[in-house]
């Protein structure tokens, strides 16, 4: 894997939400670092795509009510536990559970393995709710995909809560999550 600055030279055979992904942030005037890899399907192959970015990737789970009437894509550390009902009681909804690949692709225009924060540039009806645990505010850098999961990219946690939030029409919620037993 070779860290690239920016989009790809040439974008042929890439997936047009891929593509989507870099035009905004070019648009927007936010820098990157990217790095082209295999699907990583386990936590040996996200801890060398880590290593190469020199950062850690954040965890993305797009979650539901058991209504199916709420969304949410919760950004936390990789290396900390969810538990449902420590999430749960803080953003006052009960019985939360992943929400279905469906849903990911109605609502994120995301596939199950690539989501990410960059979905939420697809959600234009604001129908998810973006939670991030504290721990990553603290970090000068997120890693996250660019709506695939064959591609990773390093921004500066900064130019995505106040340039890319904004420009996406999002806000967040700040949460506490322990992540112990």
């Amino acid at each position: 894997m070779e860290l690239y600055n920016g989009r790809p030279e040439n974008t042929e055979g890439r997936l047009e939400r891929e593509v989507r992904t870099y035009d905004l942030l070019d648009r927007l005037g936010i820098p990157y670092l990217r790095t082209d890899h295999e699907p990583a399907d386990n936590m040996e192959a996200c801890n060398r795509i880590d290593a190469v970015l020199g950062v850690v990737i954040c965890k993305n789970l797009f979650l539901c009510n058991r209504q199916k009437t709420k969304f949410y894509l919760l950004m936390m550390p990789g290396d900390k536990k969810f538990k449902t009902k420590e999430l749960s009681a803080q953003i006052n909804s009960a019985r939360l559970s992943f929400a279905d690949a469906d849903a990911m692709l109605q609502y994120l225009d995301i596939e199950p393995g690539a989501v990410s924060i960059m979905g939420l540039m697809n959600d234009h009806g604001n129908d998810v709710e973006l939670l991030i645990d504290e721990d990553v505010l603290r970090d000068e850098y997120i890693g996250c995909h660019p709506c695939v999961n064959t591609s990773s990219l390093k921004l500066r946690t900064e130019d995505v809560v106040k340039i890319f939030l904004p420009a996406v029409n999002h806000g967040y919620r700040t949460v506490h999550l322990v992540g112990e037993d």
